[in-house]
C-alpha cells in the first residue's frame, strides 16, 4: 500500500516532520558535499574574473590593441555581474536552482570557448561578458542553495565560506595566467578556464534540487502520476495553489532593488561597498606596477605575492568563523536566546574598516619605494584583503537584518553598484597611479575610507536603521505574512522582544468604545512545551472516543509538531469586558458588544501574526485547537485562566526551517471589489 502523503492544514502536499526530502533532514555528509561543489561553482566566477587581468601584455601584443584596450576583458566582465543576477535569480524561484545550474554553467563553458578561440578584441569582449552573465549564476543562486540545506548556525559557517571563495578566486587568477603567460600563449588563460569548467561540471551534474517549494511541486507531479491513492489527483504542492507567474516575480526583481538602493543606509552601504570592491580589483592592476614595472620581476613571479591576498581572505574567514562560534556557544547557554540585532554585525566590519585605511596607508607608501623589501608591502596586502572580507561579510549580514523581507532587493542593488565601481577600475588604476604616485594614490583611498568608516561609527551610534514606515511597507509586511508550518524552537529572537511585540500590539490596537477586550496569554520554551501537552492531554479522549484510533493519531502528530515550535501566543476575550459596556449601554443588545469585541481580538490577531513574522527567521500559523471539546478546559486549568476569558486563536511560531510558503491564488478583485467614484 502506498504511502499517505503528509498535508498541511490547508490540504496541500508538505514535508513530514524528519522527512527525508525535505532538504533541511539530509545528511551531514550529503550537505557537505552540496556545499563543496557549490563553493567550487563560485571559485570558478571569481577565478574568471581577474584571470585574463595576468596576461594583458600578451593580449595587447596579440591582437594589436592599447594595454587599456586589452583591460576591457576584466571591465566587461565585471559589467555581466550586473545583469546576470538579475536574469537568474527569478529563474532559480521559478523552475528551481538544478535546472539553472545546468543551464548557465554550460553557457559559460560555451561563452569561454568563444574567448578561447577568437581572433579579434571584439570577439573576445563579447565572449566575456556573455560568460559572465552565465557565471553570476553561481555568486546568486549559491546564497539560496545554503540557505536551503542548513540551519541559521551551519548557513553562517557556509556562507563564510562562500565569501572567502569570492575573495581567493579573484588572487589566483593573474598568478596562474601570469606564469602561463611566460611559456605559452595569453589563450592557455582560457584553456585553464574551460578545464576548470570541464572537470566542475561533472561534479555539479551530481547534485540534487534543493529549493523546497520544487521538491514538492515534483513530489506531487509523482503522486498523481502514480496514481495509487483515491486522493491521487487532488494532491497538490503549496506553489500549485497560487497564480504564481515568472512575469511577476520579474516585476521585482527589476523594480524594488532600484527603490531600495536609495534608502540611506543601503545607499551608504553601497558607496563603501563600491570603494572596498574597487579597490580589490585595483590590486590586480597595481601589483604588476609594484613587483614587475617597478622592481623588474617576470609576469610569473611579479603576481606571486597575490598569495598573500589569498592568506588575508583565509585569516579574515578564520576570525569570522570564531566569532560566529562564540556567539553561538552564547546563545545556546542562555535560555532567553538574546537577540541580534543588526548593530550586532558591526564590530567585526567597524574592525574590518580600520584596518582596512590603515594597510590602504600601509601598502601605498612601502611600494613606493624600492629600497623597502618586498616582503613589507605584501604583508600590507595580506591585512587589506582579510579587512575587506571583514567588512564584506559583516555589512552583508547588517543588510540582510537590517531590511529582513527586502534582503534579496538589497543585495542585488548593492551587488549591481559595487560590480559597476569595479568595472572600471582597469580603466584608470595605472593613469592614478602614475600621476599621484603609490603614496599620493594611496593616500587618497586611505582618506576615503577613513571618511566612510567614521560616517558608519557616527550613524550607528546616533540611530537604528530602519525602513520609513509607510503604507507601501506596510502594505509589503501584511503581503509578507504566511502560513509557516514546521517551525522549530531554534530561534534568534529573544525572549524579550516577544514579549515587547505583544505589549506594543495591546497597547496600540483599538476597539469599538475602547472596550479592552482582548487578552492575551505567551508561552515560550518549556512554558510552550507544556502548553501543548496540556491541549493533547485535553483533546485524546474526545477524538480517540469520537474519531477512533486512526483519527487520533493523525491530530496527534499535528499537535507535536505545534510543540515543536518556540512559542504560542493565545488570543482570548474576556466576557467582563463586554459585559461592562452592555451595563452602560442597556439599550443595545449584548450581541452588539460581542461582535465588536470579536472584530478586535481578529485585529490583534493578525497584528501579531505579521509583527512575528517580520522578525528575522521566524515563521508562524493561526491555530484554533481549542474547538476540540475539552481543550479550552485544560489550558485554563494548566495556566490559571479566568473562567471569563474564553480562547480565540493560538499563534504557533519559531524558527522556520523550509523555505517561505509562496502566496494563494485568489480570485480578481474585478469579483471581489466594487468601486464608485
Amino acid at each position: 500500500m502506498a504511502e499517505k502523503p503528509f498535508l498541511n492544514s490547508n490540504g496541500h502536499l508538505d514535508f513530514a516532520p524528519d522527512d527525508p526530502s525535505n532538504p533541511k533532514n539530509w545528511s551531514t555528509k550529503r550537505k557537505c558535499y552540496i556545499t563543496a561543489v557549490v563553493i567550487l561553482l563560485v571559485t570558478n566566477a571569481a577565478f574568471a574574473s581577474s584571470a585574463p587581468s595576468g596576461a594583458i601584455d600578451g593580449i595587447s601584443m596579440a591582437l594589436g590593441v592599447s594595454a587599456e584596450a586589452a583591460g576591457l576583458v576584466t571591465t566587461m566582465f565585471l559589467l555581466g555581474y550586473c545583469a546576470g543576477p538579475l536574469i537568474w535569480a527569478p529563474l532559480s524561484e521559478f523552475y528551481g536552482r538544478r535546472y539553472i545550474f545546468y543551464i548557465s554553467f554550460s553557457l559559460y563553458s560555451a561563452f569561454n570557448f568563444l574567448c578561447a578561440f577568437t581572433p579579434n578584441l571584439a570577439g573576445l569582449l563579447v565572449g566575456r561578458f556573455l560568460s559572465s552573465i552565465c557565471a553570476s549564476s553561481a555568486l546568486s543562486n549559491a546564497p539560496g542553495v545554503l540557505g536551503d540545506i542548513w540551519d541559521p548556525v551551519e548557513r553562517g559557517n557556509a556562507m563564510i565560506l562562500f565569501s572567502v571563495a569570492t575573495f581567493m578566486g579573484p588572487a589566483l587568477g593573474p598568478i596562474v595566467a601570469g606564469f602561463l603567460q611566460l611559456k605559452e600563449s595569453w589563450r592557455w588563460c582560457f584553456y585553464v578556464l574551460l578545464w576548470l569548467a570541464g572537470g566542475t561540471e561533472i561534479f555539479l551534474f551530481t547534485i540534487p534540487e534543493t529549493l523546497p517549494s520544487i521538491i514538492l511541486l515534483n513530489k506531487a507531479r509523482g503522486i498523481r502520476e502514480d496514481g495509487k491513492l483515491a486522493e491521487s489527483e487532488r494532491i497538490i504542492a503549496p506553489v500549485e495553489a497560487t497564480d504564481r507567474r515568472l512575469a511577476s516575480i520579474y516585476k521585482v526583481a527589476l523594480t524594488r532593488p532600484w527603490r531600495i538602493l536609495f534608502d540611506p543606509i543601503s545607499f551608504l552601504v553601497a558607496v563603501y561597498y563600491s570603494v572596498v570592491y574597487t579597490m580589490l580589483y585595483m590590486l590586480f592592476s597595481i601589483y604588476p606596477i609594484v613587483f614587475e614595472q617597478r622592481r623588474g620581476w617576470n609576469a610569473g613571479v611579479g603576481e606571486l605575492p597575490l598569495i598573500g591576498v589569498v592568506v588575508g581572505a583565509c585569516l579574515g574567514g578564520s576570525l569570522l568563523y570564531l566569532l560566529s562560534m562564540r556567539e553561538s556557544r552564547q546563545t545556546l547557554s542562555d535560555d532567553h536566546h538574546p537577540t541580534r540585532t543588526p548593530e550586532s554585525r558591526l564590530p567585526a566590519a567597524m574592525i574590518g574598516g580600520v584596518l582596512f585605511a590603515i594597510t590602504i596607508f600601509w601598502f601605498g607608501w612601502t611600494a613606493e619605494y624600492n629600497s623597502v623589501h618586498w616582503i613589507v608591502p605584501t604583508i600590507a596586502g595580506t591585512f587589506l584583503a582579510a579587512s575587506i572580507v571583514l567588512i564584506f561579510v559583516s555589512y552583508i549580514n547588517y543588510l540582510i537584518d537590517t531590511y529582513l523581507m527586502f534582503a534579496a532587493s538589497t543585495m542585488a542593488a548593492n551587488t549591481v553598484a559595487r560590480s559597476a565601481c569595479a568595472a572600471a577600475s582597469p580603466l584608470f588604476t595605472q593613469y592614478m597611479f602614475d600621476t599621484l604616485g603609490f603614496g599620493g594614490a594611496g593616500s587618497l583611498i586611505g582618506g576615503v575610507a577613513v571618511i566612510l568608516s567614521q560616517l558608519f561609527v557616527t550613524i550607528f551610534k546616533v540611530t537604528t536603521p530602519q525602513i520609513p514606515v509607510t503604507s507601501s511597507t506596510y502594505l509589503e509586511a501584511v503581503k509578507h505574512r504566511r502560513t509557516v508550518y514546521g517551525v522549530t524552537d531554534n530561534i534568534s529572537v529573544s525572549d524579550d522582544r516577544i514579549i515587547e511585540i505583544v505589549n506594543q500590539v495591546i497597547q496600540s490596537l483599538p476597539s469599538s468604545w475602547n472596550m479592552q477586550s482582548t487578552r492575551i496569554l505567551v508561552t515560550l520554551g518549556k512554558e510552550h512545551k507544556r502548553f501543548w501537552d496540556a491541549v493533547i492531554n485535553a483533546a485524546e479522549p474526545f477524538i480517540l472516543g469520537q474519531k477512533g484510533e486512526e483519527d487520533w493519531q493523525r491530530n496527534e502528530e499535528r499537535f507535536r509538531s505545534f510543540q515543536n515550535a518556540y512559542g504560542t501566543i493565545s488570543v482570548f476575550e474576556d466576557h467582563t469586558a463586554i459585559e461592562k459596556l452592555h451595563a452602560r449601554f442597556p439599550q443595545f443588545p449584548i450581541t452588539v458588544f460581542a461582535t465588536f469585541a470579536e472584530h478586535s481580538n481578529a485585529m490583534h490577531q493578525i497584528t501579531l501574526w505579521t509583527a512575528l513574522e517580520l522578525e528575522k527567521g521566524v515563521g508562524a500559523s493561526l491555530q484554533h485547537s481549542h474547538f476540540v471539546p475539552g481543550v479550552e478546559e485544560g489550558i485554563r486549568a494548566a495556566f490559571d485562566i479566568p473562567s471569563t476569558w474564553s480562547v480565540k486563536a493560538e499563534i504557533v511560531f519559531g524558527a522556520i526551517s523550509g523555505e517561505r510558503p509562496v502566496a494563494p491564488g485568489k480570485e480578481d478583485v474585478s469579483k471581489t471589489v466594487k468601486v464608485y467614484k
